[in-house]
């Protein structure tokens, strides 16, 4: 395991989709995970579940999703911000330049095609969690499920590794459930984390993002 602050895992971390196909050890994950449970959650509700999936079983889920159609309705929404102008600016900003950066134009239906074939192989990434909680839980719960995935996405970065939240993966929820041995009537999958060690050759992990400048989004008073 590598020294590294907490700051420079979170400068480092950003959503990879390239990834070498080298195997994850089981006892590293069991390490990360077992750290990731002591995230904050309100109420000590703990509500997060999740399957690590990796090997022959992943493989026989990923070619079912590719087989299968998006699930109609959808588990739920995660576009509606796309209704407010600076969030959909910042969709589109960040769009641009990862198809830029991959020489896909906007017209180039094939390329973009093969790009959400690549969603469903979670990126060539050898393991994948899978989230998902009880339906009774409220937005507080998924702000706690939101927390501990991210904990789990530092933790990796500690370990040397990277990741991929994919919230894509909800428009085949009802089939990864199954796969998985989760109740659709008791649960909602929320997302994907795909697992793995980054491409350092690929483009699509080196393109320029852009973030709000703290000013943006938080103001200090009192000071």
């Amino acid at each position: 395991m590598s020294e590294m602050s907490v700051s420079e895992a979170v400068l480092s971390r950003r959503s990879i989709r390239a990834f070498r196909p080298d195997a994850v050890p089981l006892e590293l994950l069991r390490r990360v995970m077992d750290k990731a449970r002591w995230a904050p959650s309100g109420c000590n509700f703990q509500p997060w579940e999740a399957t690590i999936v990796a090997g022959a079983p992943l493989a026989d889920l990923q070619r079912k999703m590719l087989e299968a159609p998006f699930q109609d309705p959808q588990e739920y929404s995660f576009s509606a911000p796309e209704a407010i102008p600076e969030c959909k600016a910042r969709l589109k900003q960040v769009g641009a330049a990862m198809y830029q950066a991959m020489g896909i134009g906007r017209a180039d239906a094939a390329a973009r095609a093969d790009f959400i074939r690549n969603n469903v192989l979670s990126f060539g990434a050898p393991a994948v969690l899978m989230c998902y909680f009880d339906r009774r839980m409220g937005p507080p719960q998924w702000s706690d499920t939101g927390m501990w995935l991210q904990t789990i996405m530092l933790l990796l970065r500690e370990e040397g590794l990277d990741s991929c939240p994919q919230e894509f993966l909800s428009f085949h929820a009802r089939l990864i459930k199954e796969a998985i041995g989760v109740s659709d009537e008791t649960h909602i999958f929320f997302c994907g984390i795909a697992i793995g060690y980054r491409d350092a050759t690929a483009v699509v992990n080196g393109f320029e993002r852009a973030r709000e400048p703290v000013e943006g989004n938080v103001r200090f008073l009192g000071f």
